[in-house]
């Protein structure tokens, strides 16, 4: 086994530092010295719902970057010293209809995810990206494009490429009207990736609060959900509303956002909802929602970020703080992403 150091969890509110293992290499894996981690909501709710009387260990952490520290030998995609990034999937059965169509993330049988997933070889349970190194299949790591900074680009393995979803699938470009409500860790690189791609973009916000702020990251406008004749002039009006509200919330007052043939997207709250099918069907307007991405568009959604300078916002700090980062990240105290430096475990 390998040893390296991280971040576990020690109750649903603290992490404690620690040994860990990973295993051998396999032939097709590498090893990843982890540089920087982004903290996702999703760290926070599983640390919430964890329990000491859990047998399998917690180590959160599903996007993040860093350098190729070894090789199995049947690795030929990657070297030593090499720039990699790696997301919340790590393994997927592969011979699915999902898994062929390049949609990993669909995985019929489950994809493995990056931390509290099950291993498909020997049952143990995935250790996340909060520690030193990660050992994982080549084939879902992803060479790191070089005009990508590190540190902004981890939190694209988890929030990018779960927003990069549905603006593609959505054929959203160049003419598209594009608003997107909520805007924090998903909805900031929403705007930016829909601006990039080409389509008039609108932010949906309680108040008038985030405007310099929505117009720093390209939007051409914010509207104040909490106005009611701003939502009013704004109806039937946008191809692809982008839904990152975390909080369940009435869906009705987006539904009427959407312009006919339109659709809504939910990627924020993927709890149970509400729907009056009148909603739907004055418009014929379509509800959907989508989750992280396969490794073909998760490729694609790395080299367009590189291409049209587009990452994080982010407030880096030194791993040692990822209490702290977890309390802010509760109270909504972030602009927009905290990424965690891991060099601090050396």
């Amino acid at each position: 086994m390998r040893t390296t150091t991280g971040w576990q969890a020690a109750g649903p509110t603290a992490l404690r530092r620690t040994s860990l293992e990973r295993r051998d290499l396999r032939p097709d894996d590498i090893a990843v010295q982890v540089d920087y981690c982004g903290v996702c909501h999703s760290d926070l709710h599983a640390l919430l719902a964890y329990s000491q009387h859990t047998k399998a260990p917690l180590v959160p952490g599903h996007e993040f970057t860093g350098v190729v520290a070894g090789i199995g030998r049947e690795v030929t995609t990657f070297s030593v010293g090499d720039r990699v990034a790696v997301g919340n999937i790590v393994d997927s059965c592969g011979v699915c209809a999902m898994c062929e169509a390049g949609q990993e993330n669909f995985c019929h049988s489950f994809p493995t995810l990056t931390y509290g997933g099950t291993d498909r070889q020997d049952g143990s349970t995935t250790l996340g990206g909060y520690s030193r190194e990660y050992v994982v299949r080549d084939t879902f790591a992803y060479p790191l494009p070089s005009g990508l900074d590190p540190a902004a680009a981890a939190p694209l393995m988890c929030a990018g490429v779960t927003v990069w979803e549905p603006l593609r699938s959505l054929g959203v470009g160049p003419g598209s009207r594009v608003a997107v409500a909520g805007l924090g860790g998903l909805g900031h690189l929403a705007v930016k990736m829909a601006v990039a791609l080409g389509a008039t973009t609108t932010v949906i916000s309680r108040t008038q609060d985030k405007r310099d702020d929505a117009r720093k990251l390209g939007a051409h406008d914010l509207i104040a959900s909490t106005d009611s004749q701003q939502m009013a002039t704004a109806r039937d009006t946008f191809d692809v509303v982008i839904d990152t509200i975390s909080a369940p919330h009435d869906l009705a007052p987006y539904l009427k956002l959407v312009a006919m043939d339109g659709t809504l997207s939910l990627l924020g709250y993927l709890g149970p909802v509400t729907v009056e099918a009148t909603d739907l069907l004055i418009g014929r307007k379509k509800l959907s929602s989508a989750g992280s991405g396969g490794r073909l568009a998760t490729a694609e959604m790395l080299q367009f970020c590189a291409d049209n300078s587009v990452a994080a916002d982010i407030e880096v700090l030194p791993s040692s703080q990822v209490d702290a980062a977890l309390d802010r990240l509760r109270r909504n105290d972030v602009r927009y992403r905290f990424v965690l430096d891991m060099s601090d475990l050396d």
